[in-house]
């Protein structure tokens, strides 16, 4: 009895095909969660703005909000900002103090906080703590179908519970910038005093001819954006959570990678697009 041959299939065909539909099914799906989330963030702000005019603004949820962000991200903050403040003052103290300009060392750790340090460290923070907690919260409502619940009476669940946290995020986001820049810039000045043997009013006059009041409201600027992309992805992703308690912690990461991701991107474009149209100078 004789036993038939198959034909081997064309396995290079096969991968290339499998990988291709994989990737365009991946390309489109990003793209329609892009919209979901630009949707999200549109309605976010519109639905701000008449809720504050019509007096519906959920100020309670919102201070509420608001004191839980500051908790969980002041410490942190600080413990962040004094280690990044000093690498800052060192490394590039260092650089300086080989081409003999050690009172630079003000201008390069003031620029170097300010304009990155401070509203990244904001972002990450924001992302950390902020983003995972809004997502296991709104995953865990929508999990136990209390988004459904709200949708059913009539109530919308952007105006009750993403307005409030999205509010809260973009008051507490410069506020922790600031907080950032103070210490790290204050962390910088006693390791140049101290360790490099700079002198105080060199380091102050080098940070203020280099540093301007346009250097402040861009870092603040950056960190009001991070937040609320922030608050945006945590809220999407939460109120997009299926699958039980494992798809909230799939939630949550998203959120945390996503948000990160993010801000990373934006930075970079915003400082391209600083450099190219404020650059540096001196004051």
């Amino acid at each position: 009895m004789t036993r038939a041959r198959l034909s081997p299939p064309n396995d290079g065909k096969e991968i290339a095909r499998l990988a291709a539909a994989n990737l365009s099914g991946t390309a489109r799906s990003s793209l329609r969660t892009f919209g979901r989330v630009v949707m999200l963030a549109a309605e976010t702000a519109r639905g701000a703005v008449t809720d504050v005019v019509s007096g519906r603004f959920q100020w309670r949820e919102t201070l509420t909000q608001t004191w839980y962000l500051i908790t969980v991200t002041a410490v942190p903050a600080v413990l962040m900002a004094v280690p990044f403040g000093v690498v800052v003052s060192i490394q590039v103290g260092n650089l300086i103090h080989q081409l003999g300009a050690d009172s630079l060392i003000g201008a390069a750790g003031g620029l170097g906080v300010i304009q990155q340090g401070a509203p990244i460290a904001t972002g990450l923070l924001l992302g950390g703590a902020g983003a995972s907690a809004i997502a296991a919260d709104l995953g865990a409502r929508t999990i136990r179908d209390e988004i459904d619940a709200l949708r059913v009476m009539g109530i919308s669940p952007v105006h009750r519970l993403v307005i409030p946290r999205a509010v809260a995020m973009l008051l507490v986001a410069p506020l922790l910038n600031v907080l950032i820049i103070f210490v790290g810039v204050l962390a910088g000045y006693v390791v140049a005093i101290g360790a490099q043997g700079v002198t105080p009013g060199s380091y102050w006059a080098t940070f203020g001819a280099f540093t301007s009041l346009t250097d402040i409201w861009i870092s603040l600027a950056k960190a009001l954006l991070f937040g609320f992309i922030v608050v945006i992805v945590a809220c999407q992703r939460g109120l997009e959570a299926g699958g039980g308690p494992r798809g909230v912690a799939d939630g949550v990461n998203a959120a945390v990678v996503l948000s990160v991701a993010g801000i990373i991107v934006v930075n970079l474009v915003i400082t391209q697009v600083v450099t190219m149209f404020l650059p540096v100078q001196v004051a």
